[in-house]
């Protein structure tokens, strides 16, 4: 058989070891190599792997990269040319495989990359050790025209022997796209094949340290910690800060400061042979589970967490280590404390920063087989023999590189690749080989192999009761809270009471049930956030505070997978995997990170960044109650605000004293807001804040960036109650009752002027204006869509015709100064229906409007559908001239909110442009919604201003286009300026959710269909 069709995992490779920087010199490899890309395996021959092989016709690429990111470039003249967008070139897929599941066999066509590179090797290399960092996927190697061997697995270090020669070296790799190790990288991911990481040649010197494993216990009773560092050669270990020299091998306990994501505490030191200094970085802590709770140096871990591809829209997973100190700064400044490296190892350098920095690692093995499920798992790697060597070869791979990472407390042995008895053998190995770090498996249902109870996106109410050790018996419960079979597939009907007696792989026994109610619980995924989302971040950790079984979760994800593209004219995108023309096509769901591809923050990441905060502060009338939620850490590093703001207006601040609080422990102190009397009715609002700060800063943070925040109204104002007028909706049409003063042909009420055959508003003072017009419509978001039919919200508003709404008025007319127009908004084809009624009379300067909404007909058995309809919004739209392009509003901002994600966004005063308030989501989609406004001002300097006020708030959005137009463009530069502001004004919008992947909306962020009141005041000015 090929090799790349084997099952084994290489051939020729050294044995595995670990990472690490030493003295020995080392020749980098990147830069400019000789490249000719195949359609076939076969390549370009076996005659390029010679010295003498003429390679002046080929193109040249850069090391290391993704050849189909690259622009490649013709050594002979011409253009240099891209694969990027075509079928050739970068593929995106979430399960399904891109080639056919035919395991171990590809197909014949599989494009191949043969490299060459010309290189002078100096003297000090006559032994030396040729290391590959990570070549996707398969790839054989020659040195001097000698075969050194082949390797698999793409995100794992391989390494030969390298048989060097003074002066002249020529260095030949074959690369194949597509191989057995195919099967084992299904990671929802894009498949971007080449040599994307460094190459290096490093001299092994006589005596020299192969590998090394260090051993960094600590005793939390005693502060003391112990250190043993095994190596392949006899040597000396110095640790100079703790006094530490002593031989490889032997154990030292001294006390330490131990090593925390929050304090990460690293001992610099030494390991010397005869030929060869290692660098040492250690961390002392130990892990450890008791009674059911995950900790480390014993105390309680709650995983702040996220899941983090490696990806750069430019050069896919090839990172530079800026990139990377970057995502690290973005995820210590947001909260997050955690990094699950899903679902392969990352770049060693990536660990060390994590190491540095302060961040708990699950590392995940280099390994998936989802796309079997289109197979029911029938050949399922991890349960055929042919398979064991090379998924055992992945784990020890990952774990030998990565060993010696204090951030490391987890291994994870796979993502997604249901079960198999291979994974009891790589349990087995690691509890010998490791047993300092705790195990994770998330997917087999009895949890053998798993220190952890462990799912992916369950319901609120299903994470409830999983902290309370209530979760129901047998079975594996899934994402959205399904129940599956033992062959993966999703089963129809719960789990028996009592399970089956059994003891294979993918079956549960009561003893396995009774063990897993005795584990501590992680959520390795959840808060889907892709697009706009996730909502109900607050929620789920207000349950995961809770309950001590719940040791925290991970967000997917923490990156958008767009890569950089551009139209045929130079307008720049961000491409998904709907824009290669290739099936199976991943579609958008490549888009689903907290930061976009070029890591600008998105909303979710604001939101996230507050239900992440360590420290919980709740303020009251009587005082404020502070919770130190840290794993170890006191405030001590923690500088005390607190501001008061009147009308959004700060008017008083300083500094607080607060007494220094233990972590885990709480205090409660009185307020420090000074006294400000009394206010009436109508008084503007007075808003306390209290901020968090670090005192000084630190590797990740300025001083005085903000970790912890809270806010209290201290008198809760509203603006005067409007004298309400009784609203009455009915479909039958009445003729006008009344008459007003006639200005140019419409109906004047106050400072306002209407038309008279539609009832709409056209002047307010000097300000030209249209509407409103009741709409109950939003461009569905990411998460409307949901997951193929599961909680596809989107499908149903557009089978029900929300996009397509028709108005009728059926009542313009006049009463003692009150102006009532009645009428009827529905869609084409469906019965169903909302009736109408807005009351408009003068207020002083400005006009009071009341609304009133009820629901005609039936709006829950649709043809085809038998579904409940929810409503998206509920709210009005007005049309401003297009000049109208600054906001200044009081309520939750600066960024967008909704219902159920609002709570990292503060209450107060806000101005921004139009443009400014409109986040580009890759996908154009509903965006850009204020929750809880009370008053806005919108206006320009070629427009004059129109104010709105709440009785009490309202939602709104502005933009220079409608939602139909965001529900039909493709991409951000498709949506084009009409020319107008179109305004919504809501009595609200349902929530967003995370059901692209996950559970449905949960109930209390619907919009109940009942009838619906809200009052505004409009004025000019």
């Amino acid at each position: 058989m090929n090799y790349w069709e084997s099952t084994e995992p290489s051939a020729g490779c050294r044995a595995p070891r670990a990472d690490a920087r030493t003295d020995a010199p080392t020749l980098d490899l990147s830069g400019r190599w000789r490249f000719r890309l195949s359609p076939t395996a076969l390549g370009t021959g076996e005659a390029f792997v010679s010295d003498d092989f003429d390679d002046g016709d080929w193109d040249e690429i850069r090391v290391p990269a993704h050849w189909v990111l690259e622009e490649v470039t013709p050594l002979a003249g011409g253009p240099a040319r891209s694969l990027r967008g075509t079928a050739e070139g970068p593929l995106y897929t979430n399960t399904a495989y891109p080639i056919p599941l035919d395991p171990p066999r590809v197909a014949s066509e599989n494009p191949t990359g043969d490299y060459r590179l010309e290189f002078e090797v100096p003297a000090g290399f006559e032994r030396a050790v040729l290391r590959f960092q990570g070549v996707d996927s398969c790839a054989k190697v020659w040195l001097n025209g000698v075969e050194l061997g082949w390797s698999g697995g793409s995100r794992l270090p391989f390494e030969f022997d390298a048989p060097t020669r003074p002066g002249r070296n020529v260095l030949a790799v074959r690369v194949h796209r597509w191989s057995s190790g195919t099967y084992l990288e299904d990671q929802d991911m894009w498949w971007l094949p080449g040599i994307f990481r460094e190459v290096e040649l490093i001299a092994r010197p006589d005596e020299a340290v192969d590998d090394h494993f260090v051993h960094a216990d600590y005793a939390h009773a005693t502060g003391l910690g112990t250190l043993r560092v095994e190596a392949s050669a006899d040597g000396v270990v110095e640790i100079p800060e703790l006094g530490i020299r002593m031989p490889v091998g032997h154990t030292a306990s001294v006390p330490v400061e131990p090593w925390s994501a929050e304090t990460p505490r690293l001992y610099r030191g030494t390991l010397s042979s005869g030929g060869e200094r290692v660098d040492l970085a250690v961390g002392f802590r130990h892990v450890e589970i008791v009674d059911g709770v995950f900790t480390v140096n014993g105390r309680a871990v709650t995983f702040r967490g996220v899941n983090r591809h490696e990806h750069h829209p430019d050069t896919g997973r090839t990172l530079d280590r800026a990139t990377m100190v970057r995502d690290i700064v973005m995820m210590k400044q947001a909260n997050i404390d955690a990094v699950r490296t899903s679902h392969y190892p990352p770049h060693p350098e990536f660990l060390r920063l994590c190491d540095e920095y302060g961040l708990w690692v699950v590392a995940e093995c280099d390994l998936e087989t989802h796309g079997f499920i289109y197979a029911g798992w029938e050949g399922n790697p991890p349960a055929e023999p042919a398979w064991r060597g090379a998924l055992m070869d992945r784990l020890r791979r990952t774990v030998e590189r990565d060993k010696n990472h204090p951030s490391i407390v987890v291994w994870s042995l796979a993502n997604e690749s249901w079960v198999g008895e291979t994974f009891g053998e790589m349990r087995r190995w690691l509890d010998q080989r490791d047993p300092s770090r705790a195990v994770l498996y998330e997917r087999d249902p009895s949890y053998r192999d798993s220190d952890f109870y462990s799912l992916m996106y369950p319901s609120l109410e299903l994470l409830d009761q999983i902290g309370r050790r209530e979760e129901p018996r047998g079975g594996r419960l899934g994402m959205h809270g399904l129940v599956f079979d033992a062959s993966g597939r999703d089963a129809d009907a719960a789990a028996p009471a009592t399970p089956p007696a059994a003891s294979r792989p993918g079956e549960v026994t009561d003893a396995d049930d009774e063990r897993r109610r005795g584990l501590p619980f992680l959520l390795v995924e959840y808060a889907h956030a892709q697009g706009n989302g996730p909502g109900s971040l607050q929620d789920y950790w207000r349950i995961i505070r809770a309950h001590d079984r719940l040791c925290g979760a991970f967000v997917w994800e923490w990156i958008d997978h767009g890569l950089s593209a551009a139209t045929p004219d130079g307008i720049p995108f961000v491409m998904h995997g709907d824009d290669v023309d290739y099936e199976p096509r991943g579609g958008r769901f490549s888009l689903h990170g907290l930061v976009f591809s070029d890591r600008t923050p998105t909303p979710g990441l604001v939101e996230l960044a507050k239900a992440h905060a360590p420290l919980l502060i709740s303020i009251d009338d009587d005082g404020v109650d502070i919770v130190n939620e840290r794993h170890s850490a006191d405030t001590a590093d923690i500088a005390w605000r607190w501001i008061i703001e009147v009308d959004g207006l700060e008017t008083d601040s300083g500094a607080w004293e607060v007494p220094l609080i233990a972590a885990g422990d709480a205090v409660r102190m009185p307020s420090p807001a000074p006294s400000l009397g009394p206010s009436g009715e109508g008084a503007p609002p007075r808003i306390l804040t209290i901020e968090a700060a670090l005192a000084d800063a630190t590797s990740w943070a300025e001083a005085g960036h903000v970790i912890a925040w809270a806010q209290h109204e201290l008198v809760t104002s509203v603006a005067p109650a409007l004298t309400r007028h009784t609203v009455e909706t009915s479909a039958t049409a009445q003729p006008a009752s009344g008459t007003a003063a006639p200005d140019a042909g419409g109906i004047r009420i106050g400072p306002g002027v209407f038309d008279a055959d539609t009832g709409r508003l056209r002047r307010l003072g000097d300000l030209e204006i249209d509407g409103p017009w009741l709409d109950p419509h939003r461009a569905p978001t990411e998460n409307d869509h949901g997951q193929g039919d599961l909680n596809d919200l989107a499908a149903v508003w557009r089978k029900t015709g929300m996009n397509r709404m028709q108005h009728r008025v059926d009542e313009i007319a006049v009463d003692a100064g009150i102006l009532r127009v009645r009428g009827r908004t529905a869609p084409s084809t469906h019965p169903h229906g909302l009736l109408w009624t807005m009351l408009w009379r003068a207020d002083g300067d400005g006009l009071a409007l009341d609304v009133a909404v009820d629901f005609d007909g039936s709006w829950d058995d649709t043809p085809y559908l038998h579904r409940d309809i929810w409503l998206p919004r509920m709210g009005l739209l007005f049309s401003l001239p297009g000049g109208a392009d600054r906001v200044e509003w009081f309520g939750r901002g600066p960024g967008e909110t909704y219902v159920d994600s609002f709570e990292g966004s503060r209450l107060g005063r806000f101005a921004r442009t139009v443009d400014a308030l409109q986040t580009s989501y890759p996908v154009p989609q509903e965006n850009g919604n204020h929750i809880a406004t009370r008053w806005l001002r919108i206006g320009g300097d070629a427009a004059p201003a129109l104010r709105v006020e709440g009785r009490p708030v309202f939602d709104f959005t502005a933009r220079r286009w409608t939602s139909l137009d965001l529900e039909r463009a493709d991409k951000p530069h498709e949506l084009r300026d009409t020319g107008r502001v179109w305004l919504n004004l809501d009595a609200g919008q349902q929530g967003i959710g995370s059901a692209s992947v996950g559970p449905a909306l949960p109930e209390q962020y619907r919009l109940r269909r009942e009838r619906t009141e809200w009052s505004l005041r409009l004025s000019a000015g």
